[in-house]
């Protein structure tokens, strides 16, 4: 499985990005998705989630209502789109393929992408 996040960049706060990871995973298998985050300094903490089959969605409350996950299975490609900004949402964000069900916790992430900077000025 291979990962590739892309899409970071400036913004000032209350700007909008969308960050899109695109992946190759063998046809047998089936993954759920995740965006985390890290800043610097901090801990790599959960920001989204998506299920592989029924596509259910899930938040950190830092970002609820803020972002949104979505898939194209078709594309073989995940996105986040990012609203309404703030400084603290800056930091490398990474995309990562979980063999096993939902969670939030990145131990239990079997593949990750090489991440992209987002970085919101104020």
């Amino acid at each position: 499985v291979q990962l590739q996040a892309f899409g970071g960049g400036l913004v000032q706060a209350g700007g909008s990005l969308r960050l899109s990871c695109a992946y190759s995973i063998h046809t047998s298998g089936s993954y759920a998705m995740g965006w985390f985050r890290q800043a610097p300094g901090k801990e790599r903490e959960f920001v989204a989630g998506i299920s592989w089959r029924f596509a259910n969605t899930y938040y950190a409350d830092s970002v609820k209502g803020r972002f949104t996950i979505s898939r194209d299975n078709s594309k073989n490609t995940v996105y986040l789109q990012l609203s309404n900004l703030e400084p603290e949402d800056t930091a490398v964000y990474y995309c990562a393929a979980n063999s096993g069900s939902y969670s939030r916790r990145p131990i239990d992430y079997d593949y990750w992408g090489q991440g992209t900077l987002v970085t919101v000025s104020s």
